[in-house]
């Protein structure tokens, strides 16, 4: 396990972590979910969407969610994870339809989508659009948003979302574009979540994405354990390191850091619901 990098700064008004796995986090650092919790609010990020990746992760999101009134939860099969079941996707997605409309804590379906950097083969393609297609379908039917993992495949998402009916709330989550593909999913009302990424030199054109994105579609995250934010690049990730990003992005903007930490508040609920 590697030392977890120090606290920053609390930011000045409580903020949102709109993406992050926070159980998937103790296996890198050796940090729990209730110190983890309790790290991030001592910084004001006072609530988080705890992300589920397959069935038994999804079960704990909920379960955390249920324990914890910080936390909301999203449960899916990752793509990758889709394309790597084989014969047996069918099983797991109908074992994940009975998570889905478990509890009243479950706000999003995902993180679903296509990743073609992983899955690369046509067959795992093709059996991370069927997957894509039963969370879009999930999430329409019990009202939820829907969180999407787009690697590499920007064009092929837009069409299965087009080719199903996109849900009514949608996160584009760990926004990985340039600012036209941007462009696509603000016109189609979607909102955009940014990562640690975007704090990193060579990412100009995520951060001209980010330029364009209006207040109101606005959303920062985490994805801990994974992509921890400039200074702290390749350590482990958290929600309470959250304030290096949000800063980033008041700079980037121009923005008052208290001002943005209250949107980023309001866009979470808008998307999620209120908790």
């Amino acid at each position: 396990m590697t030392a977890l990098p120090p606290s920053p700064q609390p930011l000045p008004v409580p903020t949102t972590d709109a993406h992050t796995h926070a159980d998937s986090t103790r296996e890198f650092s050796g940090l729990g979910v209730a110190d983890a919790l309790a790290m991030a609010a001592a910084v004001n990020v006072t609530r988080i969407v705890e992300v589920g990746t397959d069935v038994a992760s999804s079960v704990t999101a909920v379960a955390l969610a249920e324990t914890f009134p910080q936390v909301v939860a999203a449960v899916a099969i990752h793509p990758n994870d889709a394309a790597r079941l084989g014969d047996r996707l069918g099983a797991e997605l109908d074992r994940l339809a009975a998570v889905v409309g478990s509890s009243d804590r479950v706000r999003g379906v995902g993180e679903t989508g296509l990743d073609y950097f992983r899955t690369r083969d046509a067959e795992g393609q093709a059996r991370q659009k069927e997957a894509f297609a039963a969370h879009i379908a999930w999430a329409k039917e019990h009202d939820l948003a829907l969180v999407i993992h787009d690697r590499d495949a920007h064009a092929d998402v837009l069409h299965v979302l087009a080719a199903e009916g996109a849900p009514e709330r949608v996160q584009m989550h760990c926004f990985s574009g340039d600012a036209a593909f941007a462009r696509a999913c603000l016109d189609r009302g979607f909102w955009l979540s940014f990562p640690g990424t975007v704090t990193f030199t060579a990412n100009e054109a995520l951060r001209e994405a980010l330029d364009i994105t209006p207040d109101d579609r606005l959303l920062v995250e985490t994805d801990a354990p994974y992509l921890t934010p400039m200074p702290l690049r390749g350590r482990p990730n958290s929600s309470y390191l959250l304030p290096h990003t949000v800063r980033f992005v008041a700079e980037r903007r121009g923005a008052d850091l208290g001002e943005l930490c209250a949107r980023l508040a309001a866009n979470a609920s808008a998307l999620f619901g209120e908790w």
